[in-house]
């Protein structure tokens, strides 16, 4: 499993082919990732533990704020708009088509453009 530190916590690759990836998250409280979306990329979230704020919408005007807590799953279709952030520590788990490099980021906290 690949670990890859992030300034929001980290994310560890579980696994990376040609038809899916798999990725476990960590956030930590009060940390967010970056206001983004992606041009092909299908995601789907799973809230293993702790409380997620996840920020959704199709455009910056229509955009919502919606907890998920354990159990919990949400669906990103390419082009929306999201982020999430930690409302406590918490892990969540990302399947996903295999783009990884398909992020185009609008807002981040921490100074990345890529």
């Amino acid at each position: 499993m690949k670990k890859i530190n992030k300034p929001w916590g980290y994310e560890e690759l579980i696994e990376h082919n040609e038809k899916y990836v798999l990725k476990k998250l960590f956030m930590k409280k009060g940390k967010r990732c970056s206001l983004q979306f992606h041009d092909y990329k299908h995601e789907t979230l799973y809230v293993v533990s702790g409380l997620l704020k996840l920020t959704v919408g199709d455009s910056l005007d229509t955009l919502k704020e919606i907890e998920l807590k354990p159990g919990d799953s949400y669906v990103l279709p390419p082009k929306i708009i999201h982020r999430m952030e930690g409302l406590n520590d918490s892990i969540y788990l990302e399947s996903s088509t295999p783009e990884l490099e398909d992020v185009v980021r609008l807002e981040d906290d921490y100074g990345r453009s890529e």
